[in-house]
């Protein structure tokens, strides 16, 4: 199995996962990028993964389903183009041979899930997780609680910390500036910074993280941390709890 990050508008990634012959995709917002890769390399589209109903992930599922005739799976609480199969938390899907665990995540919208698989042939676990967790960052809460996140967050946390984190964005730099105001001595998180500037500077993907590496370095999967939780009274004295903190650090986030 090969995971290929595809570049999409300004900065987004659509996934697309082969096998050599057979492919998925996940939140194609474009058309064109997929098409142009199933071509370059000869693949034949068998499904698309969705995670939410916003445009720039679902924009080009119309044109590579009647392209390709590729079977569409999304979340069943959320308007989605149709005709696809509805998924809900506790499901699976099956497509290049492999299963595909969802899991819901609400929070950056109200029926988000994520896709996990554990054994994607000889690559380490999977996770397909939109815009709830992004590396060094989460998304905007649009639809969805602080409390509703956290819980998103916790949830894909706790899966294998060998799991890649394969979000669809690349926000990464710009997260990570927020990370460090909110622990400037993790230095787990300044040899980070220094890897993706790297990256980035060759117009490489900061993506797939890991979960592991998400963990040490991430302020929304830290905000139960003394030190995370110190810098969150910081911005809002009044935050306390773990949700009140939480949501001190997004609402900091977006003033960032």
């Amino acid at each position: 199995m090969k995971l290929v990050a595809l570049p999409a508008f300004s900065d987004n990634y659509i996934w697309l996962l082969h096998d050599g012959q057979r492919a998925l995709v996940v939140d194609p917002g474009q058309a064109q990028p997929v098409l142009d890769a199933l071509q370059r390399l000869s693949l034949s589209l068998e499904a698309i993964l969705v995670t939410h109903h916003h445009a720039d992930h679902v924009g080009g599922v119309a044109g590579l389903r009647e392209a390709t005739g590729a079977a569409v799976y999304g979340p069943a609480r959320e308007a989605m183009p149709q005709p696809l199969t509805l998924l809900k938390g506790g499901e699976h899907v099956t497509a290049l041979g492999l299963q595909f665990e969802v899991i819901d995540v609400p929070g950056h919208t109200a029926g988000h899930i994520a896709y996990f698989c554990r054994e994607p042939g000889d690559l380490a676990p999977l996770m397909f997780c939109g815009d709830t967790l992004f590396s060094g960052g989460c998304g905007r809460l649009f639809e969805g609680t602080p409390l509703q996140m956290l819980g998103s967050l916790q949830t894909l946390a706790a899966l294998p910390g060998n799991t890649r984190v394969c979000c669809a964005h690349e926000y990464t730099l710009s997260n990570l500036r927020f990370a460090q105001a909110v622990e400037p001595a993790n230095a787990e998180l300044s040899a980070y910074i220094e890897r993706c500037q790297a990256l980035r500077a060759q117009q490489l993907p900061t993506l797939p993280s890991t979960l592991a590496l998400e963990r040490q370095i991430n302020p929304f999967l830290r905000s139960g941390e003394p030190q995370v939780m110190a810098a969150a009274r910081r911005f809002d004295p009044e935050a306390q709890g773990p949700v009140a903190c939480f949501a001190a650090l997004r609402q900091w986030k977006n003033q960032f």
